[in-house]
């Protein structure tokens, strides 16, 4: 399969997955930033909706922080993968901790993101939630419950990659899931980019700031 150029290209072509949705007035578009953010921004520019951010923190594992043992979400969202957990013996006082520290990175980056501006209202509106893949699937779905508590009328999942067997687990647990690959094997989602470098959260304030800069100006 050919590969994305970077996190923009993704978006560009996960947009025209999602073109029965252009216009229509009552989406919204959210970002799982840090990496979901360039990618949502295509996205909203070529829908004409409104760009926000719905924070995410992975916690991973001490000492194997790239192994997800749960996700933590705005909302006092908290979701873990009990098998992962569980095979590993992870204790709950580990889980505790990583938990704290990442729930005080979640507060300073929505102060960082946001400023004092109030997140986007989404009740009864159509939510697409995005991220720049799924490999795991923790953060996206602490999104998922953290969304929904907010009464949207529609929750949509896109993401450019996704592995597959997780592409199709989703589908029972929101309206729609778009992935624009399910490679088989996966390998992980940076195989899938020419350039995965870290989105920084000044190209995260930029992207917000000129998507809805567009929305109003055009």
């Amino acid at each position: 399969m050919e590969r994305f150029k970077d996190r923009r290209d993704a978006g560009r072509v996960l947009a025209r997955k999602l073109s029965n949705y252009v216009g229509q007035t009552d989406v919204i578009v959210l970002a799982l930033p840090r990496g979901g953010v360039p990618v949502a921004y295509e996205v909203a520019l070529a829908l004409r909706a409104p760009l926000d951010i719905f924070l995410v923190r992975k916690l991973g594992l001490p000492g194997r922080e790239e192994l997800a043992i749960g996700a933590i979400a705005s909302g006092d969202i908290r979701v873990l993968n009990e098998d992962i957990i569980r095979v590993l013996s992870v204790p709950e006082e580990v889980i505790n901790i990583v938990a704290r520290n990442e729930l005080q990175e979640l507060q300073r980056r929505e102060h960082n993101y946001r400023g004092n501006s109030p997140a986007l209202d989404i009740r009864d509106r159509k939510v697409i939630l995005i991220d720049d893949g799924l490999a795991t699937g923790a953060s996206m779905r602490a999104a998922v419950i953290g969304v929904r508590a907010k009464a949207p009328s529609r929750i949509v999942i896109a993401v450019p990659a996704a592995a597959p067997e997780l592409c199709n687990a989703f589908k029972f647990e929101v309206d729609e899931i778009v992935c624009g690959m399910t490679p088989e094997p996966f390998y992980g989602l940076s195989r899938w980019y020419e350039n995965f470098s870290q989105t920084t959260d000044a190209e995260v304030r930029m992207f917000l700031a000129e998507a809805n800069h567009q929305l109003l100006y055009g």
